[in-house]
């Protein structure tokens, strides 16, 4: 049975800062309505554009009935970079925004996204950070009046005959590692399937595995955490059992990202491999059945 979303209203405003991390959130039940009809589109296709943010991450989501999903946005420089290729795709609203969790390489654009577009619905899991970044996304969420609801297990975004998009993480209420609470993201469309895995590391990965392996599956992978070898563990790799594979991560980047252990182990598992730091924006697609066409910047 699919969990019914709860909305997350306003957050109670920061109090003793070096006590508390940040807004509390309070649930209830009510959908508000869709902030745009979905564009027609004649091709019956997903499109996924894995965006070139640097040492980021941020995704936009084309899906087949006309709507669209933003997955983070990449750092606070990313904004132009994210709106050219949302206004390129020919969109000025996006239905569905997820935050995957607060770290500003995923959400330093998101308060600008939230006040320039927009948006029908907005996940993030309940975790909160003190930093900045966050506050701005917070307030931005809270001048828009945005719909917000909890990214957790079991939540399910989107359904119909043909498309379901549904949230594998996070799973337990509290980790040691932000990381850990990252939003994890299944597109399913027909036969074929994307998946999102945002920074998640081995702790969830572990839980996805032990709270429903045949979940995971899929044919494209966004590799966890930039290619850090803190995720991707090898029974995670082996139960997704991609055929592709795209890690998000900035040229030189200081952390040594994507690092050799999961390259190597992509390798191993014969899994064909795209790099934003190597071919720029990414952009994958398909119907509901057949093959993938893949597409991206020639450096």
């Amino acid at each position: 049975m699919r969990e019914i979303k709860r909305r997350i209203p306003a957050a109670v405003a920061i109090i003793l800062v070096l006590l508390i991390c940040a807004a509390a959130y309070f649930y209830g039940s009510a959908d508000e309505e869709k902030s745009s009809e979905a564009i027609s589109r004649s091709d019956d296709i997903i499109t996924v554009h894995y965006i070139d943010v640097g040492q980021g991450d941020s995704e936009f989501v084309e899906l087949p009935n006309g709507e669209c999903m933003l997955i983070d946005a990449g750092t606070k420089e990313s904004f132009d970079t994210i709106s050219q290729v949302i206004e390129s795709c020919g969109y000025d609203s996006i239905n569905y925004v997820v935050a995957t969790h607060p770290h500003a390489d995923h959400i330093g654009s998101m308060s600008q996204i939230i006040d320039e577009y927009d948006i029908g619905e907005f996940y993030m899991p309940k975790v909160s950070s003190t930093s900045k970044t966050y506050e701005n996304m917070i307030d931005s969420l809270n001048e828009s009046n945005v719909s917000v609801f909890e990214a957790k297990a079991g939540v399910n975004i989107f359904y119909d005959e043909d498309i379901s998009i549904d949230i594998l993480a996070p799973s337990s209420d509290s980790y040691e590692e932000t990381n850990d609470y990252s939003a994890v993201i299944k597109i399913t469309y027909g036969e074929n399937s994307f998946l999102f895995c945002g920074d998640a590391e081995t702790e969830s990965e572990t839980e996805m595995l032990l709270n429903g392996a045949e979940k995971l599956s899929a044919d494209v992978f966004k590799v966890g955490h930039h290619g850090s070898d803190s995720s991707t563990s090898e029974e995670f790799l082996s139960t997704v059992s991609p055929q592709y594979a795209v890690i998000s991560c900035g040229a030189g980047n200081s952390y040594g990202h994507p690092h050799t252990e999961v390259l190597e182990r992509l390798e191993k598992h014969g899994v064909e491999t795209y790099r934003t730091d190597d071919y720029g924006d990414i952009t994958i697609s398909c119907g509901a059945s057949g093959g993938f066409n893949v597409e991206y910047e020639d450096d």
